[in-house]
């Protein structure tokens, strides 16, 4: 089966200043290594005629999500900030649709859900419908971090239904404890989530 047709989305998850930039406020070690082989990507996918979507967390200011709000994360990717923008070096297409979330204080790790941090409520971003709308089956993700918003949106695409390869080389891990990024490897394996390598 060819890696992209019509069929087939490439989600490009969170590849913002933030984490992609080592002066970003929750900087990923090596997330800027990834973005020459996510850009490969995308021109594959461009190739072939697929569907590209990129997601991007987009905070407010104060949010419980945030440590300074009582939540585990520092202040990162607020809507409108130099640090939620896409890293410079990300080649996305011209009218590549973009999924925000979090916007509303939500924790929004998944391209596909969000969940408030004090109810636990979960609702979606419009990511699916955009996905179903065009006839997508399958997912390709890449991007930051393996061992949160890449898992849960890989997560949740197998969940939704959708065949799913998480791409091994175009991701980086935060790592808070050692062995994170390894451990949401193998959760995704063991999910449904098929790990390969870009190209």
């Amino acid at each position: 089966m060819t890696a992209y047709d019509a069929t087939t989305a490439l989600v490009v998850v969170d590849l913002q200043n933030d984490f992609a930039d080592p002066a970003g406020s929750l900087a990923v070690a090596g997330g800027d290594a990834i973005v020459p082989r996510v850009n490969d990507e995308v021109r594959r996918a461009t190739e072939a005629g697929a569907l590209i979507v990129a997601t991007q967390d987009w905070h407010p200011e104060s949010t419980p999500h945030f440590a300074r709000d009582g939540g585990t994360w520092p202040v990162h990717c607020v809507g409108g900030t130099w640090g939620a923008e896409l890293h410079p070096s990300f080649a996305l297409p011209a009218g590549a649709p973009h999924v925000r979330k979090g916007s509303n204080g939500e924790d929004g790790y998944s391209g596909f859900t969000m969940r408030d941090p004090v109810t636990g409520a979960e609702r979606p971003t419009e990511l699916e419908g955009l996905l179903r709308d065009r006839g997508i089956t399958r997912v390709r993700v890449c991007g930051l971090a393996t061992d949160y918003c890449v898992k849960a949106t890989a997560l949740d695409a197998v969940r939704l239904g959708f065949a799913t390869v998480l791409l091994a080389d175009a991701v980086a891990a935060v790592d808070l404890a050692p062995g994170d990024g390894e451990d949401a490897l193998g959760a995704m394996s063991d999910a449904g989530v098929e790990i390969a390598v870009s190209g």
